[in-house]
């Protein structure tokens, strides 16, 4: 059965349940004057605050500055790609072409500021050279999980065009290598002692085939990105619900895989 997690924010304790001394007489009028002008500041640093939040996680919204959005893109991917069971889509946005070239340009500001032994000027190259072992620790190990799915599954994502189009050029050609690396070992192993007919490792017939493919059934958590109803295929039974925008459901990555590709939700 499909099942949604939602989640509450703790409502703060009453603040005038905590016993406190009332203050004197002369002072009371003072106080609650003084308090007035802090609240209404507050509320008003309140509400700017929260607009400025709705307007960063605003995908619409065209102030937030490309290097931050790539950011934000980036570690989706990361999360999606880490979380689900099967090799996703190839970003085909030019993500990780800008990504790089941010990276070298960081890498060569580094250079030029490594001889300046001003505290300042030091102070602000800690600070980049922070941003960019982030940006290179989330590269490395976005790549890392893909090629790990790709080397446990290397026929099926070669087998067909479908999985083959979520390959980038460069996996494509490491793939295709590493197969042909893998077959070349296991005939001068033991599949050169087989007959021609059995040397094959893609082989299909008698209703059973030799590719092994990633466990589709993987439960996975969602998000929801608007509302929906969603199916899913329980162990006794099957089921629907309908949830709003910002639910959270864990469920089959079989039935999920819809709503991930159609960008009803996102993988976290």
């Amino acid at each position: 059965m499909v099942n949604a997690l939602h989640y509450r924010v703790k409502q703060p304790a009453n603040e005038h349940t905590s016993k406190e001394k009332p203050l004197p007489r002369p002072y009371r009028s003072q106080y609650k004057a003084q308090t007035r002008n802090i609240k209404e500041k507050d509320l008003y640093t309140l509400a700017m605050d929260i607009d400025d939040i709705l307007r960063e996680v605003d995908p619409t919204f065209n102030s937030i500055p490309d290097e931050t959005r790539d950011l934000q893109s980036l570690t989706r991917a990361w999360v999606a790609e880490r979380s689900s069971p099967e090799l996703l889509e190839w970003p085909a946005d030019g993500l990780f072409e800008r990504v790089n070239e941010r990276i070298k340009q960081q890498i060569e500001k580094i250079e030029d500021m490594t001889g300046d032994m001003d505290p300042k000027t030091n102070f602000a190259l800690i600070v980049i050279q922070t941003e960019l072992e982030r940006y290179k620790y989330l590269v490395r190990s976005y790549l890392r999980a893909r090629i790990a799915k790709i080397d446990k599954h290397t026929l099926h994502y070669l087998s067909s065009s479908e999985p083959r189009s979520r390959l980038s050029p460069t996996e494509l050609a490491y793939a295709t290598r590493h197969q042909a690396l893998l077959h070349n070992h296991y005939l001068s192993s033991f599949l050169s002692s087989f007959p021609p007919a059995l040397q094959n490792l893609n082989d299909t017939t008698g209703n059973s085939s030799m590719i092994e493919t990633p466990d589709l059934d993987t439960a996975i958590f969602i998000r929801l990105l608007r509302d929906t109803t969603v199916e899913g295929r329980g162990t006794d039974e099957d089921g629907d619900m309908n949830c709003k925008n910002g639910d959270i459901v864990i469920l089959r990555w079989s039935d999920a895989k819809e709503l991930v590709d159609s960008g009803f939700a996102e993988i976290v």
